[in-house]
């Protein structure tokens, strides 16, 4: 009898010991948490090209280990406008302007994957002018898939045309058609799209291989369409 009581003892005592390791690890995480979403966030608001890069390696790795804390997404945010939603200037001159910042902080959003980082990726989408900004921004709106009231469709259709008049790329373009193709099942009014699909088909701006593919994607769609009415005739 003294001997289970001994035993018992000892377990409740081995029991208790797992649990206060268990939440002075759990405290820590939390605290180093916490020290690595301060250091993101002074690294991304700083003046310095140099610690934005590094803070993105913060975040990326944060990503990649599925670890991104609400902090790090405005962080992300921040960086992706940075030189568009907020400037700095020297001078008159601006001098924050890091496309290739912008560019990766886009990407990265895209696999956080939420509302927000959606919201953020379609403004970036609208009103930066870099090409390579707004093709990880449209990249990445086609991995998230949200479409919600065709607000991305348009979105991408809208920065496709104002770059197919003002600087015509076969990156952008493809990637427009990319994203397309990712989200066409969730377009409800496929009318945009297809005039976008259009566009690039017949633009001889872009390299061939991205027309051919949008001639594709557009055969694509008008035999969905012609499916769906098809359906409606045998149903009638």
């Amino acid at each position: 009898m003294k001997l289970i009581k001994k035993l018992s003892c000892t377990a409740f005592a081995l029991l208790l010991s797992f649990s206060l390791i268990a939440q002075e690890k759990s405290a820590e995480e939390e605290y180093m948490s916490t020290v690595e979403d301060v250091v993101i966030t002074e690294l991304a608001n700083s003046d310095e090209r140099d610690n934005k890069l590094v803070a993105l390696q913060y975040l990326e790795n944060a990503v990649e280990e599925g670890r991104v804390s609400p902090d790090m997404v405005v962080a992300l945010d921040h960086l992706a406008g940075e030189g568009i939603n907020t400037q700095s200037r020297q001078g008159g001159r601006l001098v924050n302007n890091y496309p290739d910042i912008r560019a990766k902080a886009c990407d990265l959003l895209g696999k956080v994957a939420t509302e927000e980082s959606k919201t953020t990726l379609k403004n970036i989408a609208l009103a930066d002018n870099e090409p390579m900004v707004i093709t990880a921004a449209v990249r990445s709106l086609g991995e998230i898939g949200m479409n919600t009231n065709d607000d991305v469709v348009n979105t991408i259709a809208w920065a496709n045309k104002k770059n197919a008049v003002l600087n015509p790329t076969s990156s952008l373009a493809l990637e427009v058609l990319i994203a397309y193709e990712k989200i066409a099942d969730s377009v409800e009014d496929k009318g945009a799209m297809i005039q976008s699909v259009g566009q690039i088909a017949t633009n001889y701006h872009y390299v061939k291989p991205v027309r051919d593919r949008a001639l594709a994607l557009l055969k694509t769609l008008q035999s969905g369409k012609s499916n769906s009415n098809n359906k409606n005739k045998d149903a009638k």
